[in-house]
C-alpha cells in the first residue's frame, strides 16, 4: 500500500513509519527540514519536505491508500481539524468518484476519557469529561470517525514509553538532575504502551483499514502502572536523591500528567489480534532510563548509569 505519515519524524510517527516499511509498504513521510528528510530516506522512506500547513503533500492524495496523522506539538490544537478538512477537499478534487475510499487514521489520546480513580472506561465508553487540555479532541475524533468521504479511524494511545521517553523524558530529566518530582497525588495509575507496540498496531490497522471505518481504538497494555511505584523505581535507577515528591499541578498540562485513566481497551485485540509484546514500563525501567540517556537528552549524565550495573 501507499501510505503517508504526517508527523513521520515524531515520537509516534517515526517508529510507525519504520514498522510499515519493514512490512513491505511504500511509505511517504512529511518532514519539515532537509536533515530530518535524510533521516527518513536512510530508513527507506520517501521524504516529503514541508510542514502540515504546506501544499507539498497534497498531490499524493490522488494515489494514496492510507494517511496516518501523528502530528505532535502544541500546534495540533489548531491544525487537527484544518488538516482533515484539507484532506477532504483534496479527496474531492483529486480522486475519481469510483476510487476506493482513502483511509485516514487520526491519532488522538487517552486523556479524552478524563480523570477518575474509580470509573473504568473502554474503547466504546462515551466521552463526557475530557481533561481541559484536550477538550477540543472529541469533536475532531467524531469528525473523522463519522466521515463518509474517507474511511476514518481514530487511535487513542495511552502514555507512550520507550526510546527517547516522550512525556516521561521530563521525569527522567529531573531524576538525572538529582530529584524526582511529578505532578499529582499518591495513588495514581497510568495506562501505558511502548512505542514499538503502538507501531505494530498501526501496521495491523493499515492492513485491515477497509474493515475499520468509524472505529475508535484505545491502545494500552492490559496492566495499569502505579505512579507511586514508577517514581520510586526512577529514584532507584537514576541515583537521584530520594524520596520522590508530588507537586500540585499549576497548568492544564500538569493536570493531565496527574490524571488517572482506568482504561481497559478491547477492540484492538478483538478486531486485529493485537497485544503488547514489549517488557512493561516498571519491570524494565532501567533499560528505558538508559535509552533516554543514550538518546542525547542526558548526554551530561552518563554517570547516572552506574546505578544500572
Amino acid at each position: 500500500m501507499n501510505i503517508l505519515i504526517l508527523g513521520a519524524t515524531g515520537f509516534i510517527g517515526f517508529p510507525a513509519a519504520q514498522a510499515l516499511v519493514r512490512a513491505g509498504h511504500t511509505v511517504y513521510g512529511l518532514s519539515r527540514t532537509e536533515a530530518k528528510a535524510k533521516l527518513l530516506a536512510a530508513e527507506e522512506l520517501i521524504p516529503v519536505i514541508g510542514d502540515v500547513d504546506s501544499d507539498n503533500w497534497i498531490p499524493l492524495i490522488a494515489k494514496l491508500d492510507i494517511i496516518i496523522e501523528a502530528v505532535g506539538g502544541g500546534e495540533i490544537v489548531f491544525q487537527a481539524r484544518t488538516t482533515f478538512e484539507r484532506v477532504l477537499k483534496a479527496v474531492a478534487d483529486l480522486r475519481s468518484a469510483d476510487a476506493p475510499l482513502l483511509s485516514y487514521i487520526y491519532t488522538s489520546g487517552g486523556w479524552v476519557h478524563g480523570d477518575s480513580r474509580t470509573e473504568v472506561v473502554t474503547d466504546t465508553t462515551p466521552i463526557v469529561r475530557p481533561l481541559s487540555l484536550v477538550t477540543w479532541r472529541p469533536a475532531v475524533e467524531q469528525l473523522v470517525a463519522r466521515s463518509t468521504a474517507v474511511n476514518g479511524i481514530v487511535v487513542r494511545p495511552a502514555i507512550v514509553y520507550g526510546r527517547s521517553a516522550s512525556l516521561l523524558a521530563m521525569l527522567f530529566m529531573g531524576a538525572s538532575q538529582g530529584r524526582v518530582t511529578w505532578p499529582g497525588t499518591p495513588g495514581g495509575r497510568y495506562p501505558v504502551v511502548h512505542t514499538d507496540d503502538l507501531a505494530d498496531l498501526y501496521v495491523r490497522m493499515t492492513e485491515k483499514a477497509s474493515l475499520l471505518g468509524g472505529k475508535i481504538f484505545d491502545v494500552a497494555t492490559p496492566n495499569l502502572v502505579s505512579v507511586d511505584e514508577l517514581l520510586q523505581r526512577v529514584v532507584e535507577v537514576s541515583g537521584a536523591k530520594g524520596p520522590y515528591e508530588y507537586t500540585r499541578p499549576t497548568n492544564a498540562f500538569e493536570e493531565a500528567l496527574a490524571a488517572t485513566v482506568l482504561v481497559r481497551p478491547y477492540l484492538a485485540n478483538a478486531l486485529l489480534g493485537w497485544s503488547p509484546r514489549k517488557p512493561g514500563l516498571i519491570e524494565n525501567i532501567e533499560v528505558y532510563y538508559a535509552a533516554w540517556v543514550a538518546s542525547g537528552a542526558g548526554d551530561t549524565n552518563w554517570s547516572s548509569l552506574k546505578a544500572l550495573t
